[in-house]
């Protein structure tokens, strides 16, 4: 096992990668506990769960909405929950995005954790303190900064997931190689059928370097003002193909990233070759770079992006395989960008 920790502002969170759902209780306070679910995780591992009331909710982008927090809300009142209750929050991203923001606001502010089931959470959504819900099919648009108390990320939970959640992770761990390590990359590169395999050493690797790449950031910058901006590498894209298709998180972000990439190129800051072997990856580990959109809806849905300013946003390019920078440009700019490179209707 491995311990990462930020410390911020809002809070402390520690973070166990190798941890056990099975030993969550040592980590649990002597108060009131409730644990907040989905129902697949439910069914396949209640059993591990501690003996506490249980509140479930549904899969799915579609319920992490107001509306699902509101009903959580109702069930902690239900349970007379107080001020020093706990609440658990065990699932993937959207269980852990809805779980903190309603721990968060629950009488101005309850503790809460994490066990994180999916591989996509455990490297990104339930690491750095945002939680936050989607309005109108936007991305987070509603949400809070603040850090649940420990994250548990169980490697074994990922045996039980979808081979495309598989890659809908790695997209993620491929954007934290390619902004700031490029020896991780290289490992990618090399182990990409073990990691599609799920080979424990190398996914626990992975996950690892993730969170000790996501956690540092976050420590030096909780609240998304300079260097933590650049973990939004292909999202802004990313969220417009999201909101257009539905695609799943990662694979939206992978054509993020595809996008991103050839941007970065298009403003002569990597070369072809790098845009080559960005997409090559990618396409190993099962995740779309096709940006077959058109492209007035990738437009449209780019200026609801949460990183405007204006008449301008904060974009991430790539200097190099492993390293970002951040530059604001404005919307004519991405806009033009956009038009050249997406040429019709996604693919039925």
């Amino acid at each position: 096992m491995e311990t990462f920790q930020v410390k911020g502002e809002y809070g402390l969170s520690s973070i166990y990668v190798g941890e056990s759902l099975k030993n969550l209780e040592k980590y649990l306070p002597s108060t009131q506990v409730v644990i907040v679910t989905d129902k697949n995780v439910k069914k396949y591992y209640k059993t591990d769960f501690p003996d506490v009331p249980v509140i479930t909710i549904d899969t799915g982008e579609g319920i992490k909405t107001l509306a699902s927090v509101e009903a959580i809300l109702k069930k902690l009142i239900h349970y007379s929950c107080d001020r020093t209750s706990f609440i658990v929050g065990i699932g993937g991203g959207i269980v852990c995005d809805i779980t903190g923001f309603a721990a968060s606001v629950f009488l101005r502010g309850v503790d809460f954790g994490f066990v994180s089931t999916s591989l996509l959470s455990q490297v990104d959504a339930s690491v750095g303190g945002k939680n936050g819900v989607n309005l109108d099919s936007y991305k987070n648009m509603v949400g809070v900064f603040n850090q649940p108390g420990f994250v548990i990320c169980d490697i074994d939970l990922l045996n039980t997931l979808p081979e495309k959640e598989i890659s809908n992770g790695l997209a993620e761990i491929v954007k934290h190689a390619l902004i700031f390590d490029a020896s991780m990359f290289g490992f990618i590169e090399k182990n990409k059928q073990k990691a599609l395999d799920l080979d424990y050493d190398t996914i626990f690797r992975l996950v690892a370097e993730s969170v000790k790449i996501k956690s540092q950031v976050v420590q030096q910058d909780e609240k998304e003002s300079g260097e933590r901006r650049k973990l939004n590498f292909g999202h802004t894209i990313g969220h417009a193909i999201e909101k257009i298709e539905k695609a799943g998180h990662g694979r939206a972000v992978s054509m993020g990233m595809a996008a991103a990439a050839r941007f970065s190129q298009a403003k002569g800051r990597i070369n072809k070759q790098d845009v080559l072997r960005i997409s090559s990856l990618l396409a190993d580990l099962n995740l779309p770079t096709s940006l077959d959109y058109r492209a007035e809806e990738i437009i449209s849905a780019v200026e609801k992006d949460k990183k405007k300013q204006g008449s301008d946003l904060f974009y991430i390019f790539l200097d190099q395989i492993g390293k970002a920078g951040i530059e604001k440009i404005s919307f004519n700019e991405i806009n033009k960008f956009i038009n050249s490179v997406f040429n019709g209707p996604a693919p039925v």
